[in-house]
């Protein structure tokens, strides 16, 4: 998953769009990238033997099937034939990025991957709010749909009316059948004041096309106000950031100087980010020590998190807004919440990510972000492909959208309310 982040400077089209939706049924054609994938998987092979790639980070007890060692023979002959035959030009880098890509890829899970130098440098940028984009979360669906996760509060995206769960069938023209999560993000994001066109497929059936500005925008990632004459703190957590923790706990405290008594915690269209942003999150509502979230590898847990000391909020009845662009860590805390008692979720159903990514980075500056584990509530449920169920279901209607109205705010302060 990748952000694309930027201000509100948009331009709808709502009319139909010649695109195609991507199916599973579709073969796609042979071209070089798969050569380039084998070739790649040959040289890292040689590289990690020699020593040269090192994997950092916490190393898990191998359960692999694989074997210790790959036989590289039909590699290599494919090497010298393409080496020897192939009409054009091609470098080694070109064919070592072609490895590392196309290893994360094999393992057919939409959350590993492989992230270049200048990859990784815009995914650690995206964690701290600050991208050049549309301000759109990708993702890839089962169908390895380029999807939109979640268009991020404030963004253009959220502007030009792109929703969760948008298929993005073209760029600019171009299909994005075939395309990867980083493939799509390094062609939406550009120059400054540069415009792009989406061609989206909406609920399988409705093509519609989006033109958007590009720009530059540090996104913050809460936003907070009163509501119901002072009585209800409403505060909107867009993504889990580095800032989050430090800007959460102030609205916190200042709810409680203010003498708050109810709060509304939108995580609406929030598509995660930092575990331990969400833990701390879920802290303020919590007793210290009470389970926010375990991860499991296979049947063996490997790592459970607990609630803090700063449980600010506790007592507070809570309603927390979710809906189908609520992914990950935005799904931990709301899970946590209504687990432990904290909390009534109000909305949609959420996205349904339910897998843990460790990042690895290599001294090149490229990383690898790896799936290594599922992750639990504290009553034990996993979420994974399935999302969360409110207590109390709320949809957003396409007139809602229209006019701008927002039934499952006005259906949270009716809860709190009553």
């Amino acid at each position: 998953m990748q952000n694309d982040q930027t201000p509100n400077n948009t331009t709808p089209h709502h009319v139909p769009a010649p695109v195609q939706v991507p199916s599973k049924a579709r073969k796609a054609p042979f071209h070089i990238g798969y050569i380039l994938f084998g070739l790649a998987l040959f040289a890292l092979g040689l590289f990690v033997g020699q020593g040269k790639i090192n994997f950092l980070g916490q190393q898990y007890e191998n359960s692999s099937s694989l074997p210790a060692s790959l036989d590289y023979s039909q590699l290599n002959s494919l090497y010298t034939t393409l080496r020897t035959n192939y009409d054009g030009t091609l470098t080694t880098k070109q064919i070592i990025d072609g490895l590392k890509h196309g290893m994360a890829t094999s393992t057919k899970d939409p959350y590993t991957e492989y992230m270049s130098a200048t990859e990784a440098t815009d995914f650690q940028s995206s964690l701290q709010g600050q991208i050049t984009g549309i301000g759109a979360q990708l993702a890839l669906d089962d169908d390895s749909n380029i999807i939109v996760q979640s268009p991020l509060a404030g963004s253009p995206a959220e502007a030009a009316g792109l929703r969760a769960k948008d298929i993005i069938a073209a760029i600019d023209g171009k299909s994005t059948y075939g395309m990867t999560v980083n493939d799509a993000v390094t062609k939406i994001r550009g120059k400054k004041g540069t415009k792009l066109v989406l061609g989206i497929v909406r609920n399988g059936k409705e093509n519609l096309s989006f033109t958007i500005t590009r720009d530059v925008i540090k996104i913050p990632t809460v936003v907070t106000k009163t509501l119901s004459d002072g009585q209800i703190g409403y505060l909107q957590v867009s993504q889990f950031s580095d800032d989050t923790d430090e800007l959460v706990q102030k609205a916190a405290a200042t709810f409680k100087a203010d003498g708050v008594k109810k709060i509304i915690l939108d995580l609406r269209d929030n598509p995660g980010g930092e575990v331990t942003t969400a833990v701390n999150l879920s802290s303020l509502w919590l007793s210290p020590g009470d389970v926010v979230v375990s991860q499991r590898r296979g049947t063996k847990t490997t790592d459970t998190e607990n609630a803090g000391n700063v449980n600010t909020l506790q007592g507070m009845k809570t309603v927390v807004l979710i809906n189908a662009g609520s992914a990950s860590a935005s799904e931990i805390t709301a899970l946590a919440l209504r687990d432990h008692g904290a909390a009534t979720l109000i909305g949609e159903t959420s996205y349904g990510k339910g897998v843990v990514q460790q990042l690895f980075p290599f001294s090149d500056g490229s990383s690898l972000k790896v799936t290594v584990a599922k992750w639990y509530s504290p009553k034990g449920t996993n979420i994974n492909k399935i999302g969360i169920k409110p207590d109390k279901e709320v949809k957003l209607t396409e007139d809602d959208y229209k006019n701008g109205t927002d039934p499952q705010l006005t259906a949270a302060e009716d809860f709190l309310n009553n």
